[in-house]
């Protein structure tokens, strides 16, 4: 069962100095968008728990971080109440966000966006073309030890070069995995169990994202 903040003990929040000493004063923050299906589950949760991690281990200041849907199925509606319960029973808050359904206009305001599945990805990746957006390297995870191979697996993808802009990272959540890459499972149709597997593959995650914070500052 997940414990409150669990991953609270990875060598993360352990070795990386004082809250002022990580907080990155005056570095422009990594803007990092989550995407599931519907935005009310595991993108909701991924924000929250990264948002409220970055607080706890004072690098608050170098992670913008929202959620969206790349459907538009649950437009306008709240987290999922089981959701909320696993999020409260671990000891966060539950955020009032209310799903919206991704954008091929703001891709480009993001650094980093994170789909839940391969599904997900595929979407996002086409809805880039569709707008036209430049897509960057992989920032981290299992996807930059290929060597960019995952930023040019759709044919006639725009990626960034040494002469044009980085472009928007598209990965998978679970590129950053120290267990393994993949999907994350969609809990919707499963129990509380589903939801609680959920939360502790986000809180196992986390920390490699809170250190790619790090190596950024």
């Amino acid at each position: 069962m997940t414990t409150p903040h669990q991953h609270d003990t990875h060598p993360f929040y352990a070795g990386h100095g004082s809250p002022q000493e990580r907080s990155g004063a005056g570095k422009r923050p990594l803007r990092v968008l989550m995407v599931c299906t519907g935005n009310i589950c595991r993108s909701t949760m991924a924000e929250q728990v990264l948002r409220e991690s970055a607080e706890r281990a004072g690098v608050q200041h170098l992670v913008e971080v929202d959620s969206a849907g790349i459907s538009d199925e649950a437009l306008g509606r709240l987290m999922d109440p089981r959701a909320a319960r696993v999020l409260a029973g671990a000891g966060y808050q539950v955020p009032t966000h209310r799903a919206r359904q991704v954008t091929a206009q703001e891709l480009s305001q993001w650094d980093l966006v994170l789909a839940m599945t391969s599904r997900h990805l595929d979407a996002l990746i086409r809805l880039a073309q569709a707008g036209g957006i430049t897509r960057g390297e992989p920032l981290g995870g299992q996807a930059s030890k290929t060597s960019g191979v995952a930023a040019n697996t759709a044919e006639g993808q725009n990626t960034a070069t040494s002469e044009g802009p980085r472009g928007v990272a598209l990965q998978r959540f679970r590129d950053f995995d120290p267990s393994g890459t993949g999907d994350v499972p969609d809990p919707w149709y499963g129990t509380h169990q589903d939801f609680l597997d959920t939360l502790d593959t986000i809180e196992r995650v986390t920390p490699e994202l809170l250190a790619l914070l790090h190596e950024r500052a």
